[in-house]
């Protein structure tokens, strides 16, 4: 399987691991097929942008590429920004990913819609107003 030297250096050198105690926003995905995990933790603060984010993940190299290139992608960027991250954007800025771990960029950018989720619910709003599926 062959990976970009993108997808090796997030891997060997990921960006924004770890965890914020002060989140207000928090996701957990994981993927019961191929058993990666993946937490996002975000701190957003009142004007809406990504001031800081982290993550945490339990899976092959490219779950732990694509969470760190996700979190580099909306990091200092609004929520609505953030909101618009695809997969697919993910991937590309990667310079692509093997079609069998195409799943791992599914996994960051859901990781990322449900911590904004939780984001919406700790606000008491309804995160379905502000999230488009």
């Amino acid at each position: 399987m062959e990976y970009s030297e993108k997808v090796m250096d997030h891997f060997a050198n990921p960006r924004n691991v770890g965890v914020i105690d002060d989140a207000n926003a928090v996701g957990e995905v994981g993927n019961a097929k191929c058993g990666d995990i993946m937490k996002m933790y975000m701190k957003i603060n009142d004007d809406g942008i990504i001031e800081d984010i982290k993550f945490k993940t339990f899976g092959c190299g490219a779950a732990v590429a694509t969470s760190s290139m996700a979190t580099e992608l909306v990091k200092g960027k609004t929520i609505e920004e953030a909101l618009k991250l695809t997969n697919k954007a993910v991937a590309e800025a990667l310079d692509g990913l093997p079609p069998v771990k195409m799943h791992c960029s599914v996994l960051a950018e859901e990781a990322i819609q449900a911590a904004l989720t939780d984001y919406y619910t700790r606000k008491g709003l309804n995160p379905a107003d502000y999230i488009k599926k």
